[in-house]
């Protein structure tokens, strides 16, 4: 199992140096969340200064919040993005649910499933070199991302097999396996070779109590609760035995948030996972 780095939002100046020093070690990926009324770096934006400061160190959004954005401009850049970064960019894609958000957009938030999966078509027919409709041609470049759904309900993790490469498991362990399932259901249902690709999230601050404080504050301040704090994982042992139950339940990947911006958590969670 492959082990990435979920970056913090409350230092954007800090992320050069949090992806440099991951991209010198054992990690495989930088994830980046997406919000829109809220103080955190544009996803989209940001990877690709990343990229371009790293070697080999792939990129990933977790999750864009696709219907909050237009729909060619939103594929020009994904595919821009997977070929300027020589194919290192994953397109984690998912709805949002915060009614700011979609109403800054100026997005139907009652409509936010339908409106993704019209996006996923024009998407890929994009991808593909495809016209955009009788009154636009192709909408270059001609490049697909891979692309992970994020999601919580059966409709959502459905978008997997029919649209997907794999899927983006947040939340307590029993619900990834659940989720893990669906998604491996949804691939058998649309006749897919192979296996989606698992990939799963842990919450975790290794080190100094300030560190796991100012870790706690952020994810309040950003959830707007304490139930994501509460499972924060503070310690090594306890680190070992949560990635060792992802690897179990069959995550490909593991992706590692600390909510502070502290660089230094980068070679803790190298250390603990070596």
């Amino acid at each position: 199992m492959r082990i990435g780095l979920g970056l913090p939002i409350a230092d954007p100046t800090a992320l050069l140096t949090w992806a440099q020093r991951a991209d010198d070690g054992p990690f495989s990926t930088l994830g980046l969340l997406d919000r829109l009324v809220y103080d955190n770096p544009e996803p989209l934006v940001t990877l690709a200064t990343l990229a371009g400061a790293t070697r080999r160190i792939r990129v990933q959004t977790e999750v864009l919040l696709a219907p909050l954005r237009q729909t060619p401009l939103l594929a020009k850049q994904s595919a821009t993005l997977a070929q300027l970064s020589g194919n290192r960019f994953t397109l984690g894609i998912g709805v949002g649910g915060r009614e700011d958000d979609h109403a800054a957009a100026g997005a139907d938030i009652r409509r936010r499933g339908r409106i993704l999966d019209a996006q996923l078509e024009v998407m890929h027919r994009l991808w593909a070199g495809e016209p955009h409709s009788d009154e636009a041609g192709p909408i270059g470049p001609a490049v697909r991302p891979e692309v992970l759904f994020g999601g919580f309900v059966p409709a959502a993790i459905d978008r997997v097999g029919r649209w997907g490469d794999g899927f983006l498991a947040a939340g307590p362990l029993e619900h990834v396996e659940t989720t893990f399932r669906l998604a491996e259901k949804s691939w058998q249902t649309y006749e897919r070779p192979g296996k989606p690709r698992l990939v799963g999230q842990l919450n975790a601050a290794i080190g100094p109590d300030s560190v796991a404080d100012e870790a706690r504050s952020e994810m309040t301040e950003y959830y707007g609760n304490t139930n994501f704090a509460n499972a924060l994982v503070t310690t090594p042992d306890d680190l070992k035995a949560q990635l060792q139950r992802l690897e179990d339940l069959g995550a490909d990947e593991a992706m590692l948030y600390c909510w502070s911006p502290d660089p230094d958590q980068v070679d803790r969670f190298a250390d603990v996972t070596a």
